[in-house]
């Protein structure tokens, strides 16, 4: 018995699963499909530079669009106020000529934006497996393949940081690669713990993270990533998970749309996200599929 324990263990360490073993419980219904990466370096669908620029884009699109909400931060930030009174002049003018409406800002629901911004909308729906309870889909436009076009939001533990109550029965956490966690239920301890640390991470007017991922009504469109369903053999994976650290010298004003949040306030290191890529073009309707374990040898 003993021997057999240790070749399990010893099995198990030759692998690096995306979502801890406790996670397998919860998937027991599902086929469990692999997405097998020969080397780390290449768990990278689209180069980080690529990723940087749609949150980038979409995020001062965001922005721009929540303009009124935004004075207390831009009173702080003179020397990029200017850059986005400019910005916010062109979106109206833009608006107005569209919409032959000349009173006040136009203010667009954050799926709009999206679709505004990247030609496509995401959102939580029924799945369209029998008891997989939410997934998520394209609602509308039209997806290329190499697009970013979800992430996953929830608060990142690094190794030995203490997550057990936390992953007690829960399906939401992720694995990345070199063994950080990130918790990404919107439900119950962690969502006390992740609105926790948001809140003590503020600065004044400026929040560092994202924490309305947790309602119904996420002001990023794009955190519902944990929502994203397993493939099987009838539903191929058309996304797949990219790790992506946040780099410093990411506009200060724009973490407010960061889902993500490290546990140790005391950490001096890049945030972890992750975002999901697509495999292939997708189309209006179609549900998004990813693969929850990745072997790396």
């Amino acid at each position: 018995e003993a021997a057999m324990l240790r070749e399990l263990r010893r099995r198990w360490g030759s692998y690096k699963y995306r979502f801890v073993p406790w996670l397998a419980l919860n998937l027991r219904r599902q086929r469990r499909t692999l997405r097998y990466v020969p080397e780390s370096s290449q768990d990278k669908i689209i180069a980080d530079e690529d990723v940087f620029e749609t949150l980038l884009k979409t995020f001062k699109a965001l922005f721009i669009n929540d303009f009124s909400r935004q004075a207390d931060i831009l009173a702080l930030l003179p020397e990029v106020k200017c850059q986005y009174l400019e910005l916010f002049n062109v979106e109206q003018k833009r608006s107005k000529v569209n919409s032959c409406n000349h009173q006040g800002q136009q203010v667009f629901s954050p799926e709009e934006v999206l679709f505004n911004t990247l030609g496509f909308t995401v959102s939580r729906d029924r799945s369209s497996l029998v008891s997989a309870g939410t997934g998520v889909f394209v609602t509308k436009g039209f997806v290329p393949k190499g697009t970013v076009v979800s992430m996953y939001p929830g608060t990142v533990y690094r190794k030995h940081e203490p997550i057990f109550f936390q992953s007690l029965g829960n399906p939401f956490i992720f694995r990345c690669i070199d063994g950080v966690l990130i918790d990404g239920n919107d439900k119950g301890l962690s969502r006390s713990v992740y609105r926790s640390c948001s809140r003590r991470d503020q600065l004044g007017p400026f929040q560092m993270s994202d924490e309305s991922w947790l309602t119904a009504a996420p002001q990023n469109p794009l955190a519902v990533g944990q929502y994203v369903n397993n493939c099987s053999h009838e539903k191929a994976a058309n996304v797949c998970y990219q790790e992506f650290d946040v780099p410093q010298h990411f506009p200060v004003e724009l973490k407010q749309y960061l889902p993500n949040i490290v546990y140790s306030h005391d950490i001096e290191s890049h945030l972890r996200c992750v975002v999901l890529v697509t495999l292939r073009d997708i189309k209006q309707g179609e549900e998004l599929f990813s693969n929850y374990y990745t072997v790396v040898s």
